[in-house]
């Protein structure tokens, strides 16, 4: 787009071209001087301001300081006047010449105004892109809050399409949930959302569209590849894919631009497809005409792709997770065949812990059937009573299902989500940093121009290059102090400075650097579970119990709550959740405490811990039973008759 110079009617400033060619530069001569709505804000601008310009303004200076900020003004007197009247805002003009000065005075002049023109065009499309990425990455940070704490599946859905719309300014969009058959494999896309802007009252009904190349949505959910097309009216010949008119036919709706993208889970399966339509210039515009249609709908670029990309992924771990509850309900139902699958679906940094468990506990009770002498010399085992103890061992941590999977598979201190957000919260403020760092830039242009700018944005640059090193020294002292470890006291000291940081959000509130239940993570001095997080893994203990109670066990089994209930008590009191001493403690529960400890010790698929060698952690064992915590009788029949080596090696092994 050409520059553009605005003089009054009637005035000659130059026959010399202004730029390399005589058309290099549009020239209109106009009757009165412009308003700030009427400047094309994408286009280099320059007015000639002379006294007719000025008095048609009626002596309005606020409208002057407004246009000196959209555009470049150029003073002019009468032939002779070189410097300015009294009346003319000097201050507002990029430079002032007399009527008969010389030609190359006033190119210079008119050369040297444009240049500020398109330097502040340059800073608005600077200014503009800036903060859409602010825009962005503060609904994508909303969304993920809303993610991390929203389980209404249909609350959920609706907020992720409107924020996708959002932030693509789409006019339309629908969802499509993947539904699978009783194998699990996916039959069909049911239409489960749907939003218009321009036609906000529409009876939703949902339907399926079957995963096949016929359909947009099937196209995208069959082949995993998104769509981008400029209009579905013109699809070529050579594609399967066909846009289905009967709702714009219905509805009187125009669809052209779409963006069609396929929610992938983290293992890589599709849950569905989310489509957007329409992309608007300005969002808030009602498409109410095929004219509408044509002049404001875009095609969507990488930008959008990208963006709605990451939104799609997120809607489908909100999905997943969400379906996962749902799959865990229903285990429940087939509890007996299939409780451990349920358990370690539940927890799968666990897994096989609840097999290893009952095969342990099983070997130790048939040693323990076969002592001839010691305080065990009575006890023996039936058939019956040995499917008990392996049922009981399946069963321990069953409970485990009333615990929040997020406590019960965390790794870190702070929850994955958290720490994304810390992250978020950290980028958000650097974005800023660069949104003021372009401002005052900007600032300092209008205000002096070119005069000292080298100087002072050396100076700004500085200051912001200081400020992002400050941010990510931060956010590393965060990411070593998410480590689960015992930590001394001094390795705080970097968390106590960061707690008394603050920024003002999106919103203008004065908010914390780090949040409280964010510095009470980071602080836990061993491990990785903060008090309350203990107490709830704990009460898996007491879940088991009441689940287990609630089965109607034949005679034979009826024992299987008692013996789970009390797998975490140990002898001298100081188990839990009962606090129970030695003769309160079955046997059986006896046995299951010592191999319940023994395999989370060697175990290697707790990512929150090492797995330790097989005789350090008899070594553990045998300092317990010292201390009066495990049956010591027990144990050197465990250890003796090697118990430990019936479960695979490797899993809970020797190195």
């Amino acid at each position: 787009m050409k520059p553009l110079l605005l003089t009054a009617l009637g005035r000659t400033i130059s026959t010399a071209p202004l730029g390399r060619r005589d058309d290099d530069v549009e020239v209109r001569r106009i009757p009165v001087l412009p308003t700030p709505p009427a400047i094309d804000l994408d286009r280099p601008t320059v007015v000639v301001l002379d006294r007719a310009l000025l008095a048609s303004a009626g002596g309005d200076l606020e409208r002057l300081r407004e246009l000196a900020g959209l555009l470049a003004l150029v003073g002019i007197g009468e032939a002779g006047e070189t410097e300015p009247a009294d009346d003319l805002p000097v201050e507002l003009l990029t430079s002032y010449v007399a009527g008969d000065a010389a030609v190359g005075t006033v190119i210079a002049a008119l050369r040297g105004a444009f240049r500020h023109a398109a330097s502040l065009v340059a800073t608005r499309r600077a200014t503009g892109e800036a903060e859409q990425r602010a825009r962005e990455l503060t609904e994508l940070t909303t969304i993920g809050v809303a993610l991390s704490t929203e389980r209404d599946l249909s609350a959920l859905l609706e907020l992720i399409l409107t924020q996708a719309r959002r932030i693509t300014s789409s006019d339309a969009g629908s969802l499509y949930l993947v539904e699978r058959d009783e194998m699990g494999k996916p039959k069909h896309l049911r239409f489960a959302m749907a939003q218009n802007f321009s036609l906000p009252s529409l009876p939703f009904s949902s339907f399926t569209v079957p995963i096949d190349h016929a359909s947009l949505a099937g196209y995208a959910a069959s082949t995993g590849e998104p769509l981008v097309i400029g209009d579905v009216y013109l699809l070529p010949d050579d594609v399967s894919y066909r846009q289905n008119r009967s709702f714009d036919d219905a509805f009187g709706y125009r669809t052209k631009s779409m963006l069609v993208l396929p929610m992938k889970s983290h293992r890589d399966e599709i849950v569905g497809v989310l489509q957007l339509i329409n992309r608007k210039r300005v969002f808030d515009m009602r498409l109410i005409s095929d004219e509408a249609v044509d002049r404001e709908v875009q095609t969507y670029d990488q930008r959008c792709l990208e963006v709605a990309g990451a939104l799609a992924s997120q809607a489908a771990v909100a999905i997943e997770n969400g379906r996962l509850y749902e799959d865990i309900e229903r285990l429940f139902e087939g509890f007996v065949t299939a409780a451990v699958t349920a358990i370690e679906s539940r927890d799968p940094t666990t897994s096989g812990h609840s097999g290893r468990v009952a095969t342990m506990t099983v070997g130790l009770a048939e040693v323990v059937d076969r002592i001839a002498d010691g305080p065990y010399r009575h006890v023996s085992f039936s058939r019956e009573q040995l499917r008990e103890l392996r049922y009981a061992g399946l069963l321990h941590d069953f409970g485990k299902v009333g615990v929040r999977e997020q406590v019960l598979v965390k790794e870190k201190k702070l929850y994955p989500h958290d720490l994304e957000l810390i992250r978020h919260r950290f980028a958000y403020l650097i974005q800023r940093a660069d949104l003021e760092f372009e401002r005052l830039r900007a600032d300092f242009v209008l205000a002096r121009g070119r005069d000292g700018y080298d100087a002072m944005l050396a100076q700004l640059e500085a200051e912001r290059q200081r400020h992002r090193r400050e941010l990510r020294c931060y956010l590393d002292a965060i990411v070593n102090a998410n480590e689960p470890t015992i930590m001394p006291e001094g390795s705080f000291e970097a968390l106590y400075q960061i707690r008394d940081k603050t920024f003002v959000d999106f919103e203008g509130r004065v908010r914390p650097l780090l949040e409280d239940h964010e510095l009470q993570y980071l602080m836990i001095r061993k491990g990785n579970l903060d008090d309350a997080e203990r107490r709830e893994i704990e009460s898996h203990v007491t879940h088991t119990f009441r689940f287990l109670e609630q089965i109607p066990w034949t005679r034979e089994l009826r024992n299987i709550p008692q013996i789970a209930y009390g797998h975490h008590e140990k002898l001298n009191g100081q188990g839990y959740p009962n606090a129970l001493d030695g003769s309160a403690i079955p046997v059986q529960t006896r046995m299951m405490t010592i191999a319940d400890i023994y395999d989370a010790l060697t175990a290697t698929d707790r990512p929150y811990k090492r797995a330790v060698p097989s005789e350090h952690a008899l070594e553990i064992l045998e300092l317990e039973a010292q201390e009066g915590m495990l049956d010591a009788t027990l144990l050197a029949a465990f250890v003796g008759a090697r118990i430990f080596e019936q479960v695979p090696p490797g899993i809970a092994g020797d190195d």
